[in-house]
């Protein structure tokens, strides 16, 4: 007789303590490496920290933590401190990338100091100068306080039912959010979209033990949507680094028109964000919806 197994009456989460220790942990090995490439570091060490304040918003009313602020401005601290050197390698990027596909409009705006402070070659990033240093060694030291102070709180308790009201809190904000970029596309708005569909996207790192397969699509398509707005938010950046303001007749035409190329990307990185945030977000959808599953026991 064959026997068929019976699935399984509930679901286990991930648990929530060794995802945070986890993403610390990470975090100092990089910087601890010898081998470290400091520009690859930077970037990564701030998506682990947005991964662990996401993970710490979902169990913020579930335990008796006196730490839980000091902890979430410290990670955020984190990224702070190492933003500038991200900002500033990413902007140089992408201005040396248009001045090598339209070289005439660089040549007629190479007077521009804005341009030129953008365009700038920084010291190499493979022995870094002081001030990157001196921002590591600072990261190091908070990610130990923050570690050490996570490690003894105790998160046993944790009922699954409220992380999943958590969840659901955070896909409807990121849902209200979605329609209000849509109406209107302030860039406000639209980094605000950014970073809370950041924190949904890594609080779902926990729940994929519920529907791997479709979790698992469903961050992928998350991921390409953060990623668009945040090329969207580096090309703004670089608008506002070139001082840029449109008047008839005040800036040399080259300028306007390298703003509109960087217009006309702007616009197709939002193309890609608007598609896929309506399969994900639209209204008339639900968490329960989007993650494919009809929920038992967890």
């Amino acid at each position: 007789m064959t026997v068929v197994p019976m699935e399984p009456d509930y679901i286990k989460l991930k648990p929530v303590k060794p995802a945070i220790a986890g993403y610390i942990r990470e975090s100092q090995i990089l910087l601890k490496d010898p081998d470290i490439v400091y520009e690859t570091a930077v970037h990564d060490i701030r998506v682990l920290m947005k991964k662990a304040r996401a993970v710490l918003k979902l169990v913020a009313h579930q335990t008796d933590n006196p730490f839980y602020d000091r902890d979430t401005a410290e990670l955020k601290e984190v990224g702070r401190i190492l933003s500038c050197f991200r900002d500033t390698s990413v902007q140089r990027k992408i201005m040396k990338s248009y001045k090598k596909e339209f070289p005439d409009i660089f040549y007629q705006l190479r007077d521009n100091p804005n341009l030129n402070v953008l365009l700038e070659k920084h010291d190499s990033l493979v022995n870094p100068p002081e001030k990157i240093k001196e921002a590591l060694n600072e990261t190091d030291i908070l990610l130990g306080k923050t570690g050490y102070r996570i490690r003894f709180q105790s998160m046993n308790s944790i009922d699954p039912h409220l992380l999943l009201k958590e969840l659901d809190s955070s896909y409807t904000i990121v849902s209200d959010l979605y329609l209000k970029c849509r109406n209107n596309t302030k860039p406000k708005n639209l980094h605000r979209f950014r970073q809370k569909a950041k924190d949904f996207l890594y609080q779902l790192y926990i729940f994929r033990p519920l529907n791997p397969s479709v979790i698992k699509v469903l961050e992928k398509k998350l991921e390409n949507m953060t990623q668009n707005l945040g090329k969207f938010n580096d090309l703004n950046q670089i608008v506002g680094e070139l001082d840029y303001n449109y008047q008839k007749g005040a800036n040399l035409p080259a300028l306007d028109e390298l703003i509109l190329m960087i217009r006309d990307m702007q616009d197709k990185y939002l193309t890609r964000v608007w598609a896929t945030s309506y399969q994900v977000f639209c209204p008339g959808k639900n968490l329960v919806n989007v993650l494919g599953f009809k929920l038992l026991v967890i």
